[in-house]
Order: structure tokens, then sequence, then C-alpha cells
């Protein structure tokens, strides 16, 4: 079994995800009611690549790993909290994101105290994984050098008892989710503005499928729209 998976994404009329689209008025109040449908969602998880964790959490803080250095750790995975009341789950294949505590801290309760799981490959760093045990934060892995994202939804579902997981970004990881036929749900809020060309898409090399409108909503001029995976004939 696997989570039910909503990819949660706020985005531009042009269907882009990042960019300075984002910092106008109407992008802000797009990001308003992406945080309150997060919220209002109760999902018991959100994942993210390491970009957009970067980006949004570590700020591209990294620890040092010279104390560690000699340990032999085995490819075991790590569970350090089973039971808390929400997951951010970190697809970091190498293992380069750096946290400072087992859980998220954020400003907004949806993503407030969030314990962290990271989903690695069997190729990171034995100082990596000694680190990640002794900060208190859980780790699984999900293929040898390159991510199986099947085996890394299969283990939070057995692990961590998720069952609703948001997706949300970036680019490259939702193409994935997609590629894979792995998202169940779209919901997508929609600011009313064009991006920058360079801005990345919503999907990053995804393939074609099918989806059903299931609801569609204006709110002071931001669209909130919800799409369903149709069934493959």
């Amino acid at each position: 079994m696997r989570p039910h998976v909503i990819c949660h994404m706020t985005t531009s009329i042009d269907g882009k995800v990042t960019g300075k689209f984002l910092e106008t008025p109407q992008g802000l109040m797009a990001s308003d009611e992406y945080y309150r449908v997060h919220r209002d969602l109760h999902a018991d998880a959100f994942a993210c690549g390491r970009i957009t964790m970067e980006g949004s959490f570590t700020g591209g803080w990294y620890p040092d790993l010279k104390p560690f250095e000699g340990v032999s750790v085995s490819r075991d995975d790590h569970v350090a909290n089973p039971d808390a009341d929400f997951f951010c789950v970190a697809f970091d294949r190498r293992g380069r994101l750096g946290w400072k505590t087992p859980v998220i801290e954020d400003d907004d309760p949806g993503y407030d105290r969030a314990h962290i799981i990271e989903v690695l490959c069997e190729d990171a760093k034995d100082e990596y994984l000694t680190w990640l045990r002794s900060v208190g934060i859980s780790y699984i892995f999900a293929g040898r050098k390159e991510m199986d994202l099947s085996l890394a939804l299969s283990k939070l579902n057995s692990l961590f008892n998720i069952r609703v997981l948001l997706l949300e970004g970036g680019s490259v990881l939702n193409g994935a989710f997609a590629k894979e036929g792995l998202i169940d749900e779209l919901s997508l809020i929609t600011a009313p503005v064009t991006a920058d060309p360079d801005d990345l898409p919503l999907f990053s090399k995804s393939s074609m499928h099918s989806w059903k409108l299931e609801s569609v909503f204006d709110r002071n001029g931001i669209l909130m729209s919800k799409y369903s995976k149709k069934k493959e004939c």
C-alpha cells in the first residue's frame, strides 16, 4: 500500500511554479490561499525535493561531518518518531540537506513541528547518516543509486502510517511522480499573472495523463481547482 498523493501547488496562469510572479500582489494572495488550503487538507505529511526544502527551510546550511568520519552505518531504515502528528518528507537522494532540529520550525502552523523524514539512496554517506541519527531525524532508503518513488511511498505508509501525502514541489520531483503515475489528485491555486519564460513548470519531464475536474472556485480573483486522475482504459 502507499499514501494517497495530492500534488498541491501555486501556479501562474501559464503553469509555472517558480519565479518572481510569486512576489507580485496576485502571487502573494495566491500563496496565502495555498497555505490555507494546505492546512485545511489535514494530510499526514507533506513532501518536497531538496532544492525546495533548501529554499523554504534549511537555507543551504550544511553540517560539519568531520566528527563522524570513519563510522560505518548499515543501510537499514531509521525510524526516530513513528507517531508524530505530521511529517516533513524530504526527497534528498544524496543527503545534502542540513537540518538543525528533527522537526520543522515555521511560523505557519501547517508546517511547524512536522517531524523530518529524509528519503535517501543507499549511496548516501555514512557520516551523513550518523549525523541524522544524532539530530533525531528519521530516514529511509529508496533505491541504491537512483530514487525508487514507489518503494519510498510504500515505506512511508508502512513505517509511519502516512495515508495522505501532499506533494509540494519542486518541478522535477512533481514530474517524477507524475511520470510514474503516482499522483492521485491535483490541488492547484492559480494566480492571475503570467510568469517569466525561464521559470519552471508544474511538471518537469512528465508524461501524458488524463485528469477529471472535480471542482473549481474563484476566491477574490484567485482560482482554486481540484482534479482527480482518470483511470486508464
